[in-house]
C-alpha cells in the first residue's frame, strides 16, 4: 500500500498513470495497493475505487459514476468530459441512455435534460444494470423523459414483478399538455415596476 494524493480532479496518479476516485475524495490522502492487473484505492482500508492498470504513461482511467455530483452541479461539462467519453467505450453509457439524454434535452434543455440523465446513471449504484436498462427501455418506447419513471420500472423488474404495463403514452391526453407560463409581468410587479 503506497499513499496516494488525490488531485483537485478526483484522480491519483499511480505510476504515471491517472485513476478517478469519487469526487467527495478531492485534496484527500488515501492508500493504493498496485496489483498485476488492477489498482485498488482505499480510504480507511475501505476500497473506494477499482480500475484495470494502464500501462501506457500519463494515461487516464475515469469512471463517469465517481464525477456524477459535480456534473448534476455542472451538467455543461458532461457532454465534453473525458468520463463520458470513456463511459461510452466501456459500454456505461448505451444507446439506450443517449436516447433518453437525447430526449430529455429537447423537453427540459440541455442543463435539466442532462441532469434528468444523472439521475438515472445514480440508479446503477443501488439497481442491477440490467434492470435499469430494461427500465430506460420502456421510457424510451413510450417516449418518456422522466427519470423517476426509470426508477419506478427498475425497482419493479429488481422486485421481479416486470415492466408496468400502466407505462404507457395516452395520446388523448396529450390535450391536457401546456406550455410553461410566462411570469415577465408578475415578476415585473414583485420588483415594482409595474407593467
Amino acid at each position: 500500500m503506497t499513499p496516494a494524493k488525490v488531485d483537485a480532479k478526483a484522480r491519483v496518479c499511480v505510476r504515471q498513470c491517472f485513476y478517478s476516485v469519487p469526487a467527495r475524495f478531492a485534496g484527500r490522502t488515501l492508500t493504493a495497493r498496485i496489483g498485476g492487473t488492477a489498482i485498488e484505492v482505499a480510504d480507511a482500508g475501505s476500497v473506494v475505487a477499482r480500475h484495470e492498470r494502464s500501462t501506457v504513461r500519463g494515461s487516464q482511467t475515469l469512471l463517469l459514476d465517481h464525477y456524477l455530483e459535480i456534473l448534476a452541479r455542472k451538467p455543461g461539462a458532461m457532454p465534453g468530459a473525458l468520463a463520458t467519453a470513456q463511459a461510452r467505450e466501456r459500454g456505461v453509457l448505451i444507446t439506450a441512455h443517449e436516447a433518453f439524454w437525447k430526449r430529455a434535452r429537447r423537453k427540459w434543455g440541455d442543463s435539466g435534460g442532462t441532469r434528468a440523465l444523472i439521475e438515472v446513471l445514480l440508479l446503477h449504484r443501488g439497481l442491477p444494470f440490467i434492470a435499469v436498462h430494461a427500465a430506460l427501455d420502456v421510457a424510451n418506447r413510450i417516449g418518456s423523459a422522466d427519470p423517476a419513471l426509470v426508477a419506478i420500472e427498475a425497482r419493479r423488474i429488481t422486485e421481479g414483478r416486470g415492466p408496468t404495463g400502466s407505462a404507457v403514452e395516452r395520446p388523448a391526453l396529450r390535450r391536457f399538455d401546456r406550455d410553461a407560463p410566462v411570469l415577465t409581468v408578475y415578476d415585473g410587479l414583485l420588483a415594482g415596476t409595474g407593467r
